[in-house]
């Protein structure tokens, strides 16, 4: 295992890291522009399916993204003593946050008892147990987690651009070049 930090992210991390910040402010507005679609929408059934799918492929991308992580640490962080607790613990936050996010969507999805197709690629089965009102409390939980993980990666983002542009700091360039 190589733990050694290093002064940036490497090519996979970067892409990652994009590629889950699109996901996340993507999935934030799709939820929210669904949950008003009606039964006769063309976008009824489709939208759901879309959501589901490509919030299970946040849980595998953010599951990788750990590991990775463990198994290859992460580049030291910028700042004060204070500031690299600050970030620590965000980025705890946030990736706690994610698989939150997701898995009180599987709880709202699976709240039937029926599986949730992955892109039509595969089934990922519900728990082999149902929780009374599971669906209204997951998708309660859900909601206000979402919330959370769009502030938390606002607040990421205007930090990411203060320790750029005021600080005079690579953090912002290490996440956009290897």
């Amino acid at each position: 295992m190589n733990r050694t930090r290093s002064a940036g992210y490497d090519v996979l991390m970067i892409i990652i890291h994009w590629v889950s910040a699109l996901l996340v402010f993507g999935l934030f507005a799709l939820g929210w522009w669904m949950v008003d679609l009606t039964y006769y929408s063309n976008w009824y059934t489709t939208a759901p399916w879309w959501h589901k799918s490509l919030g299970l492929f946040v849980l595998f991308v953010t599951l990788f993204r750990v590991l990775w992580r463990f198994i290859k640490g992460a580049p030291e962080l910028d700042g004060s003593r204070f500031e690299r607790k600050a970030a620590k613990l965000g980025h705890f936050v946030i990736y706690l946050s994610l698989l939150a996010v997701v898995f009180s969507g599987y709880l709202i999805s699976t709240g039937e008892g029926k599986p949730i197709s992955f892109f039509d690629w595969f089934d990922v089965p519900a728990l082999p147990f149902q929780l009374e009102q599971q669906a209204t409390l997951a998708g309660i939980i859900h909601e206000y987690i979402a919330y959370a993980l769009v502030i938390l990666a606002l607040g990421h983002s205007v930090m990411a651009l203060k320790h750029h542009f005021i600080d005079k700091r690579s953090t912002l360039v290490r996440m956009i070049k290897p």
